[in-house]
């Protein structure tokens, strides 16, 4: 099951409008204090800029949405962003977008396109990702057993991890909740009942888009 959206790691997009110069970085931020690490970190490296402006979103109901316009008009730059990533459905995600002023004033309408337009980039930069409950089951077999199960052609989406070739080889199984059940059926079939269960576990996990 989906659970929210997210970006996949950080990025960064530049883009010029009217001489004045706009550099997106967008990052993953899970929590308030992740955010705002990031938004000194930009503040610090482009301390000579005209505007830094931070916004955020964090949780999976969109709990936190915050956002300042950094010396712009009040709601032309950073209430724009939250709106768009809200819209979008994108969070746990914090921006800043950077602007080197050109000489040239944009109008409200402007400065909200503007700065929307360079947080899109960004994002795209950064790579949209959902975030998904998955099941994870954790084996313990004999290497003839996992050579079988690792080349069974499964009818739904398996992922296989954690590998540990030891006397015996435990693994983790990664799927879909709903095709759990299907799963447990088919390893149990596969080696005679012989498989072990050492643990299982739902859990949000990344998928990239």
């Amino acid at each position: 099951m989906k659970l929210y959206s997210t970006v996949a790691k950080e990025g960064w997009a530049e883009q010029s409008i009217e001489r004045s110069r706009f550099i997106a970085y967008v990052s993953p931020a899970e929590t308030r204090e992740e955010a705002e690490a990031f938004i000194a970190s930009v503040r610090k490296k482009h301390k000579d800029a005209t505007h830094n402006v931070p916004a955020m979103v964090i949780g999976d109901k969109f709990q936190l949405q915050w956002a300042s316009d950094d010396g712009e008009p009040q709601g032309t730059s950073g209430a724009p962003m939250v709106q768009m990533l809200v819209h979008e459905g994108i969070t746990n995600v914090c921006i800043v977008v950077t602007r080197y002023f050109g000489g040239v004033k944009l109008g409200t309408g402007g400065l909200v396109r503007a700065y929307t337009s360079s947080a899109k980039l960004g994002l795209a930069e950064a790579g949209i990702c959902d975030v998904v409950e998955m099941q994870t089951i954790t084996y313990q077999v004999d290497y003839a057993v996992f050579n079988k199960i690792q080349n069974f052609p499964f009818t739904f989406a398996v992922n296989f991890d954690n590998i540990i070739y030891a006397d015996t080889v435990t693994f983790d199984v990664i799927t879909d909740p709903s095709d759990a059940g299907a799963l447990r059926d088919t390893v149990t079939g596969l080696s005679g009942g012989k498989a072990i269960i050492i643990s299982e576990e739902i859990s949000p996990q990344k998928i990239e888009r």
